[in-house]
């Protein structure tokens, strides 16, 4: 049996249809799409419909969570954010779902799933951990959470996404891996990427997958859907980091803090300037 689990497409549906295609290619049996199917993206209703005409499992991330709290003014959003230039891109985002039909369905997404193969070891998916959908699996999750999460979920292998890199951890009789991301991958490498599980004799194996996609057709939409027009600062950031494979707000967004600043297209300007070398491409 192979099990493929894809995540953080962030609406880059160029990014997905690559991932679907060699998913085929490779002959899965089964995909799972392990949350962050929307939002910092242009082809937010273009991807949902995409994947529920195929009938593959959805998983909840934060960003569908999101979306759907923006919609409905929901208390755990500080209320100063709606009115936030900043937040323009996810307002956007939310208005298309909104629009297309897609709010009742996020709601609805469940945040696990488990799955228990006879006389095969137990696997537990999860966009961040079982905890919380923004507990990551990767660098910065200490032993003590790892301790502590695998003692209320046992399971034997726990798989996460939402931190946009691959990983494998041991721990104990405990396997942690994380999908990486097919939209927004932030290791440095602009493939889309995706995990690919093998069940033989009893025994996972896995592999990170990589997939080759028009990157410039990708970017090209944020441009031509509007997205870049209306989303503003946000919408661009986001932008960037599709460009550049790393992480660039939630540096900006540090920053910021960290000096008293609002967020805004000054405060963006001397970023910029005091950080010029990470907006250089490594990319080929």
């Amino acid at each position: 049996m192979k099990l493929a689990i894809i995540s953080d497409i962030h609406s880059n549906l160029h990014a997905l249809e690559a991932v679907l295609a060699d998913i085929e290619r490779r002959g899965a049996d089964q995909v799972i799409v392990n949350g962050d199917m929307v939002n910092r993206g242009p082809d937010n209703v273009a991807v949902m419909e995409r994947l529920a005409a195929r009938g593959d499992l959805l998983l909840l991330g934060n960003h569908e969570d999101l979306v759907r709290m923006w919609i409905e003014r929901d208390p755990e959003i500080p209320s100063d954010w709606f009115g936030d230039p900043f937040w323009d891109g996810t307002a956007w985002s939310a208005r298309q779902l909104e629009a297309g039909g897609w709010i009742e369905t996020l709601r609805r997404l469940p945040m696990v799933h488990r799955v228990a193969l006879p006389e095969a070891p137990t696997l537990l998916l999860s966009h961040g951990s079982p905890r919380h959908y923004r507990e990551g699996y990767g660098a910065f999750l200490t032993d003590e959470q790892i301790a502590e999460i695998v003692q209320l979920h046992p399971e034997d292998i726990l798989i996460g996404s939402h931190t946009h890199r691959s990983m494998e951890r041991e721990w104990g009789r405990h396997t942690l891996l994380n999908t990486g991301a097919v939209g927004a991958p932030f290791n440095g490498d602009p493939r889309a990427q995706y995990l690919l599980l093998t069940l033989r004799a009893g025994h996972w194996t896995w592999e990170f997958c990589t997939v080759d996609y028009d990157r410039d057709a990708a970017l090209a939409a944020y441009e031509t859907s509007g997205y870049l027009r209306e989303g503003g600062l946000s919408a661009l950031i986001f932008q960037e980091e599709l460009r550049l494979a790393r992480s660039i707000l939630t540096p900006y967004w540090s920053w910021t803090e960290t000096r008293g600043l609002a967020t805004g297209w000054e405060s963006w300007r001397r970023f910029r300037e005091e950080h010029a070398s990470h907006f250089v491409s490594t990319n080929h």
